[in-house]
């Protein structure tokens, strides 16, 4: 198990709004892949179908495949919740449980069967430093979540991510709601995290973007535009569209 995302000719539709319009791309394994474009291009959307999310949105259809080291998330028996421990996901707002901030991080090891404290405790501690974060919380892991910072909220909801051990990690718009300090301290986590995941980021920052990722994609109307290098496709794009847009001459919101 690798973690290495295929997309083949996928398209999706919400009710009659075709939304995704035969994507084909690759998410190489641990590497961090940043999905760009305006408002309403399709990207969250690709984001939410790596790991079967939009299956939770009335009237969906969707034609193609998405694999997983090879094999297909959408064939018949697939075990959803077991695809979503190797394939998480942070959303736009932190939104750790009302708990505390130990409680928050076993959660998922606990509905996945772990419940030797000795375990846990291990799993929280290790998560938690991955997403940089125990150095903050080591002394009140009691505490409720609710009462920490923005930026430490967003780096918990990632470590209660990583305590299920997955493999890749979708982030959509992780630091959108944050103030530039916890922005900073989200894309050097994002940096360090791609020696052992495969990251799928979502933003609207092309800054963010060219400091992060190894790879590019320029969504536009539901369609893949281009894709590859993230060197390349913001130094030399091969598309005047994606020039336009990542140069300020097509608006954000398109």
């Amino acid at each position: 198990m690798s973690g290495r995302l295929t997309a083949e000719n996928f398209h999706l539709w919400y009710g009659e709004n075709h939304a995704l319009k035969g994507i084909s791309l690759t998410v190489p394994e641990r590497e961090v892949f940043a999905l760009i474009g305006p408002s309403g291009c399709g990207k969250s959307t690709f984001l939410r179908s790596l790991n079967r999310m939009t299956d939770l949105v009335e009237g969906v259809k969707r034609k193609g495949r998405i694999l997983l080291d090879g094999q297909d998330i959408y064939l018949p028996g697939i075990d959803v919740t077991r695809l979503r421990k190797r394939v998480g996901m942070v959303f736009q707002k932190p939104s750790p449980f009302p708990m505390s901030i130990y409680d928050n991080v076993a959660y998922g090891p606990r509905i996945h069967g772990v419940k030797a404290r000795s375990q846990l405790d291990g799993l929280v501690e290790a998560s938690l430093r991955a997403a940089a974060l125990w150095g903050e919380v080591s002394d009140r892991l009691k505490k409720p979540a609710l009462g920490l910072s923005g930026g430490q909220q967003q780096r918990l909801c990632i470590a209660r991510a990583l305590a299920v051990q997955p493999e890749v990690l979708l982030m959509d718009e992780p630091t959108s709601a944050l103030d530039p300090l916890s922005t900073g301290k989200i894309e050097e986590l994002i940096l360090s995290l791609r020696s052992r995941y495969t990251v799928v980021i979502v933003t609207h920052n092309l800054g963010q973007a060219v400091k992060v990722s190894d790879q590019a994609a320029f969504f536009l109307d539901g369609t893949l535009v281009e894709w590859g290098p993230a060197p390349e496709l913001f130094g030399m794009p091969k598309d005047r569209r994606t020039e336009d847009y990542i140069t300020g001459r097509r608006s954000l919101d398109g």
